[in-house]
């Protein structure tokens, strides 16, 4: 049993080859964030403003409904929160997320994806949704090693 959740929401594949990476190489448990209803390509047109998710993240009150919800938090004290960075933040599926469950006391480690945005202010929204977690900014990842090498430097700290 491991006391480390690698969590990640990942629309196109590119999240979830770092969040797999972290895992195996923390020898972490791994929960995929899934919205109850799958994004489409077309979904995700964030240059068409009356796609789902750009109306989605147009309203930071939406909280996408989940597929399910960890069901053994209280195992983990380490949680890393992986998510592609959408709009300049963390898609808000990342905050139903958090609002699934009492991250007290667990230290919550934020990574992400992006091809040009930073991680901004992500570890403060992060910390607003998981009130009692011990935040800490990972950074943006855009390959396995680098998640790997993010993870490690982290997990020492």
């Amino acid at each position: 049993m491991t006391d480390i959740l690698v969590s990640y929401f990942s629309a196109t594949g590119e999240t979830k080859k770092d969040a797999e990476s972290i895992s195996k190489a923390c020898g972490a448990d791994l929960f995929a964030i899934e919205p109850a209803h799958a994004y489409s390509e077309a979904d995700l047109d964030w240059m068409n403003t009356n796609s789902r998710s750009s109306k989605e993240e147009a309203d930071p009150d939406f909280r996408p409904t989940m597929k399910g919800k960890v069901s053994n938090l209280d195992q983990y004290s380490t949680v890393f929160v992986g998510f592609p960075i959408w709009w300049y933040r963390e898609p808000n599926i990342i905050r139903t997320f958090l609002e699934s469950g009492d991250f007290s006391g667990k230290k919550l480690i934020v990574f992400a994806t992006s091809g040009g945005s930073g991680l901004k202010d992500c570890a403060k929204h992060v910390q607003s949704f998981a009130p009692g977690a011990k935040v800490v900014e990972g950074r943006v990842v855009n390959s396995p090693m680098d998640a790997v090498k993010m993870a490690a430097e982290l997990l020492r700290a």
